[in-house]
């Protein structure tokens, strides 16, 4: 018999023919995994399982495999979090094919209902870049965990606009909690980690970042979350599986605009055509989200004045002097690299990345690709 008994849960997913859903009609009925696999043949058939499964329940006995398996959680890092625990994340846990568990790397109070996902484009325009950093910055500095795929474009910009906002973030992986993709996020992953958030994947240890595992990856994105914000997404993309499996699992769907000429918004924009919610700033969000989450609406005033281009959010009471820290950086046509603007100006990289967007959605200041920034 197996050691731990965490090693029935891996036990469940293991077994032919046991896929989330039939997991979650099992553990529903019979309370635990190990209690499942002690169950007979018709016991267990009698929930509506087919005969074949039964009898694979009944059967199964490659248990040390997945004894080493959990061995290595704690030399990477990871946990296994349990659909019986308490900080399983309580969206997650009543759509209709909740993971059994998860393996996570990090802190994040994963209990937090206040999640949304922003997504898009690997192949991302300069535009769909900087409209991601944006509401990821934004979102985590009004207390909302963005959670993300970690990919190339959309994801990392989001993921990395939150850790500037100061907040959390969450990346939900298609490959195993061992393996970062694609490979150069390595540093992001660790200040995810770092930065109070976590990793997580459904996937055995060890596995690879295969085209199949993304779509199933995508109904965990969507369901931690309240809403998903779709930044950008061509015709035929993984964004808009996303965005088709938040409606399914009753969430709302955000998409931001685009323009018609480009083949990178076509499905972004198709997404507003079906019903989506139109995003021009991140109180677009916050305004519909609100009624479930108990939280006064958006000021109009501040809506007016973010979709007019001027500031977006309440100025810091001392935030007017180090403005001008920053400003004085900035001289003519010179293009400055935010690490040469945080180095120069003594402030903390948080303080001086919130003052160049306020200044940015003002008209005073342009960014350019590379983090590069100047006057207007």
């Amino acid at each position: 018999m197996p050691a731990s008994p965490d090693v029935y849960w891996l036990a469940l997913r293991r077994v032919r023919g046991v896929g989330p859903r039939t997991s979650r009609l099992l553990l529903e009925k019979f309370g635990s995994p190990e209690r499942i696999f002690q169950l007979g043949e018709d016991e267990i058939a009698s929930v509506g399982v087919s005969r074949q499964v039964a009898r694979g329940i009944r059967e199964f006995a490659d248990f040390d495999p997945l004894e080493k398996e959990l061995c290595e959680l704690p030399r990477i890092g990871a946990r296994l979090l349990r659909w019986t625990d308490d900080d399983y994340p309580p969206h997650l846990r009543h759509i209709a094919d909740p993971p059994p568990y998860l393996f996570v790397r990090g802190t994040a109070p994963l209990a937090e209902p206040k999640c949304v996902a922003v997504v898009g484009a690997r192949a991302a325009s300069e535009a769909g870049h900087r409209m991601a950093q944006r509401l990821g910055l934004e979102l985590a500095a009004k207390g909302f965990t963005v959670v993300s795929g970690l990919a190339r474009g959309i994801d990392a910009e989001a993921h990395q606009g939150a850790l500037d906002g100061g907040g959390r973030t969450l990346a939900v992986m298609g490959c195993g909690i061992d393996v970062v993709y694609p490979a150069e996020h390595r540093k992001l992953a660790e200040a995810i980690i770092a930065n109070g958030g976590a990793l997580m994947s459904e996937l055995p240890v060890g596995t690879q970042p295969l085209a199949e595992n993304f779509p199933t990856r995508n109904r965990i994105l969507s369901g931690i979350c309240l809403g998903v914000v779709v930044v950008e997404a061509a015709e035929k993309s993984g964004s808009l599986i996303t965005a088709r499996m938040a409606l399914e699992q009753d969430r709302q769907v955000f998409a931001v605009p685009g323009s018609p000429l480009s083949g990178k918004t076509r499905g972004s924009n198709r997404l507003l055509k079906e019903g989506a919610k139109l995003v021009e700033c991140v109180e677009d969000v916050i305004e519909e989200l609100a009624p479930q989450l108990n939280l006064p609406p958006a000021p109009e005033s501040g809506r007016a004045e973010k979709r007019s281009g001027k500031s977006v959010a309440a100025i810091p009471p001392d935030a007017p002097d180090e403005a001008k820290a920053v400003l004085n950086n900035l001289t003519g046509d010179q293009k400055l690299h935010v690490d040469a603007i945080i180095e120069n100006c003594g402030l903390s990289p948080q303080i001086v990345l919130r003052i160049l967007l306020d200044l940015e959605l003002r008209g005073l200041v342009t960014q350019y690709p590379g983090k590069l920034f100047s006057l207007s």
